[in-house]
């Protein structure tokens, strides 16, 4: 399925909501933000939002550094 991740098409297998989508990308259990179509989701709502061919999706994840 081709996805709009963070400004760029990304086309990804086997994805039906925003947890594989985080999944796929190496960032379970990272601390991350995501938004969907403008539309910031709480972690509890991920298993439940399902993407689509197009969709945006905006991903923030958080690297400790110094």
């Amino acid at each position: 399925m081709e996805l709009v991740i963070n400004g760029e098409k990304q086309h990804l297998e086997l994805v039906g909501t925003i947890q594989d989508v985080i999944e796929k990308l190496g960032l379970a259990g990272k601390p991350v933000v995501a938004e969907a179509d403008g539309k910031v989701l709480t972690a509890e709502l991920w298993t439940e939002t399902a993407v689509y061919p197009g969709m945006k999706i905006e991903l923030v994840h958080f690297v400790g550094g110094g």
